[in-house]
C-alpha cells in the first residue's frame, strides 16, 4: 500500500482543494465495521486522527479520497462512501449546518450550499438544473485527481440525498440517482440507502427529483436562527473565499458541461456584471478566455480517458457544436487527434469500478 508522503500531517498546500475534516466523520465507524483499524489508515495517507475532534479543520482533498479508495479496496467494499453518508448526522456541516437546518425551503438550502461551498468543500461544485417538472441536482469533481475518487463522490451526493431528506421528511426520497463511474457487483447496499432507482455510466453525479420538492415548506425554518447564523457564516467566508480565477474556473467546471460556460453566463452564476468578471480577472493578471481553455483541456483529458464517451459526445460536452471544432482544437492542444490520442493513451484512469 503506497504512503503519500507530506511535509507535516493535515497541512494542505496552497492552491490545493480541501474539505472539513467533517468529512471523515463516520469513516472510524465504517472502518471498524469493515474490520481496519482506522487510525492506521488514516496515517498512511498523511491524516493525523486527532483532526477528528476538530470537524472545522481542513485536510488535503487528494488525501481524503486516497484514504476512502484504499479502504474500498483493501476492504473489498465498494459502498465504503455510502455507508459513511448513511452513518453521518443531518445538517453535519458546523455553523452552515445551523443556516442550512433553518432554511424555509429546499430551494433556499441548496442555494446557500452554493454560496458557501468554499466553506465546505472547495475541490466539488453543486449545481441544480431545472428540465421541466424535474430539477438535476448534480455534485461536480472540480479537480484533477490521477485516480477518479469513486468514494468521494458517492459520500458527497449520499450527505446531498441525506440533506434533502431531512427537509423534506425521512420518507423522501429522490427519482433516481446517478453515478458517472460503473455499477460495483453488488447492488444491494446502494439500494437500500437511497431506496431508487440507480443509474451508473451516467453523464452526471447526483440524483433527479420533483421540482415542486424545492419549494415545499421546511417545517424546522427559523428566521431568528438564519440570520444569527448568516452572521458568523460571512466572517468565515470573507477569511476563506477563494481568489476570483478559482471561482470561474469553478464555475466554468460547473457550467461547460450543460453548454452554459459563456462569459455572461459565467458572471451571472458569480453575481457580476461581465464588466466587472472582466475587471477581477484583468486585476489577477488572467483573461476569461484563458480559465475557459485551461478547465476545457482538464476535462478534455477526463471525458477522453473514458471510452465509454463518444468523442462527438466529448465535443459537445466541452462547449463544440461541430465535431470538426473540436477536433481542431484538440489537435492544437495534444498535438494529435482526438482518435489517434485516445488510441495510443496507455491505460485509462477514469471512473470505473472498485
Amino acid at each position: 500500500m503506497p504512503v503519500v508522503a507530506t511535509r507535516q500531517r493535515n497541512q494542505v498546500p496552497e492552491n490545493r482543494p480541501s474539505a472539513r475534516a467533517a468529512a471523515l466523520t463516520s469513516y472510524p465507524q465504517v472502518a471498524l465495521r469493515l474490520g481496519l483499524n482506522p487510525h492506521e489508515f488514516m496515517r498512511r495517507f498523511g491524516l493525523d486522527p486527532a483532526t477528528l475532534m476538530n470537524r472545522e479543520q481542513r485536510i488535503p482533498f487528494a488525501s481524503l479520497c486516497q484514504l476512502l479508495e484504499a479502504t474500498a479496496t483493501e476492504s473489498s467494499t465498494p459502498s465504503v462512501g455510502v455507508q459513511m453518508a448513511e452513518a453521518r448526522t443531518a445538517f453535519d456541516f458546523g455553523v452552515i449546518g445551523v443556516l442550512l437546518a433553518h432554511k424555509r425551503t429546499l430551494r433556499e438550502v441548496l442555494n446557500a450550499m452554493m454560496h458557501y461551498r468554499h466553506l465546505l468543500n472547495d475541490a466539488l461544485g453543486l449545481y441544480v438544473e431545472t428540465t421541466g417538472s424535474q430539477v438535476i441536482i448534480r455534485e461536480e469533481n472540480l479537480c484533477e485527481m490521477d485516480v477518479w475518487p469513486r468514494q468521494t463522490m458517492e459520500l458527497a451526493v449520499g450527505v446531498l440525498a441525506r440533506t434533502c431528506a431531512a427537509i423534506l421528511g425521512p420518507d423522501w426520497r429522490p427519482a433516481s440517482v446517478h453515478f458517472s463511474h460503473a455499477a460495483p457487483g453488488d447492488l444491494r447496499v446502494h439500494s437500500r440507502i437511497f431506496g431508487c432507482p440507480l443509474v451508473f455510466d451516467s453523464e452526471f453525479n447526483g440524483f433527479i427529483c420533483l421540482a415542486s420538492d424545492l419549494d415545499r415548506p421546511n417545517p424546522m425554518a427559523d428566521p431568528e436562527l438564519v440570520r444569527y447564523a448568516e452572521g458568523l457564516a460571512k466572517s468565515a467566508s470573507d477569511v476563506g473565499r477563494q481568489t476570483i480565477s478559482a471561482e470561474v474556473r469553478n464555475a466554468i467546471y460547473l457550467l461547460l458541461p450543460i453548454e452554459q460556460a459563456a462569459i455572461e453566463q459565467v458572471a451571472r452564476h458569480l453575481n457580476l456584471s461581465v464588466r466587472s468578471l472582466q475587471r477581477h480577472l484583468e486585476d489577477a493578471g488572467t483573461t476569461f478566455s484563458s480559465l475557459l481553455d485551461e478547465v476545457r483541456q482538464e476535462l478534455a483529458v477526463r471525458y477522453m480517458s473514458n471510452e465509454r464517451y463518444p468523442i462527438g459526445r466529448v465535443a459537445a460536452l466541452l462547449g463544440y457544436t461541430q465535431q470538426a471544432s473540436f477536433t481542431q482544437w484538440f489537435s492544437r492542444r495534444f498535438g494529435m487527434a482526438p482518435r489517434t490520442w485516445r488510441a495510443t493513451r496507455p491505460s485509462d484512469p477514469g471512473p470505473r469500478a472498485t
